[in-house]
């Protein structure tokens, strides 16, 4: 097949066919991703070379599938390169692409190859020294290997979230009407760390702290006691609207500048109150304007 050839008869209907490429460092969740666009109906491959991706687009269309979802990570390091060239002929061609990128922290992906005893892909076993040093030499080599894709795609920190929070979240995430920028507002607790995915952090831990009354304690930013009672508050509500205008001012340069999604995380001591509070009045502000999205961090998935 030429390379310059079209990807489908001419018959057939590009708009309707929707690819979700999932990738990141190893050890950040893909595997769990995968899974969650799997119960979303998409048909999924895991580990498919760059090279064979229009080939293999080409003949699931011809076979009717219209939602795919393919996991691309690092085992195919020498074929990146062409990866994201295939990716904007892809889409010139009038096919959906998104490009989710799983990210996390260093100590987090340690751990977690240490809790499941798995060797990371780029490390060598043969080599004699430190298995600690030649792990983390390995994740770094892989976020360098990787930086050009992880720029050209929606990234989600996966450092503090349970497998229940990722399923939900990639699936919020395919789920967004995908008509210009989406906004994303997520909550997050400073304690735990600022997540690697946010484009825009305010820090609202000068505000007063709900957790220091007793009877609203137990409650979240999404109750009503705790609600009113931050809306009362006037340098609640006048940090809320300069967020808001802030937001309001930069959001159409950020369009302009072909944004797929824009970050804005809201920071408090524990997650549970202020920032909370903050995203869902946030969220309710822009959701006429813009797709909007929100996440509590430190609350999605529990049960």
């Amino acid at each position: 097949m030429s390379p310059h050839s079209p990807l489908l008869p001419p018959h057939a209907d590009l708009q309707d066919r929707e690819v979700v490429l999932v990738t990141g460092i190893s050890g950040s969740g893909k595997s769990v991703a995968l899974h969650a666009l799997e119960d979303a109906g998409y048909f999924c491959v895991d580990n498919l070379p760059p090279e064979l991706l229009r080939d293999f687009i080409k003949v699931e269309s011809l076979h009717g599938v219209r939602k795919m979802a393919i996991a691309v990570d690092v085992r195919t390091a020498s074929s990146l390169p062409s990866l994201l060239p295939v990716l904007q002929q892809l889409k010139a061609e009038g096919v959906r692409v998104r490009t989710i990128f799983l990210n996390a922290t260093t100590t987090a992906l340690i751990r977690r190859f240490s809790e499941t005893r798995r060797p990371h892909p780029l490390s060598k076993p043969s080599e004699a020294g430190d298995p600690h040093r030649m792990l983390f030499d390995a994740i770094e080599l892989e976020r360098d290997l990787l930086a050009d894709l992880r720029d050209q795609s929606t990234v989600l920190d996966t450092s503090q979230l349970r497998p229940a929070q990722l399923r939900l979240w990639v699936r919020d995430l395919v789920g967004a009407t995908r008509s210009g920028l989406t906004l994303v507002f997520e909550s997050f607790a400073f304690k735990h760390g600022v997540p690697l995915d946010a484009d825009l952090v305010f820090d609202v831990r000068v505000l007063p702290n709900p957790f220091y009354i007793r009877e609203l304690r137990p409650l979240t930013g999404k109750d009503d006691p705790v609600a009113e009672y931050l809306a009362g508050q006037p340098e609640v509500i006048e940090m809320l609207e300069q967020i808001d205008a802030f937001v309001r001012r930069w959001l159409p340069a950020f369009e302009d500048d072909q944004r797929s999604y824009l970050t804005v995380a809201i920071g408090c001591t524990g997650g549970q109150h202020r920032s909370v509070y903050f995203v869902e009045s946030l969220t309710a502000r822009f959701a006429e304007a813009v797709t909007t999205l929100k996440r509590h961090r430190e609350l999605d998935g529990r049960t």
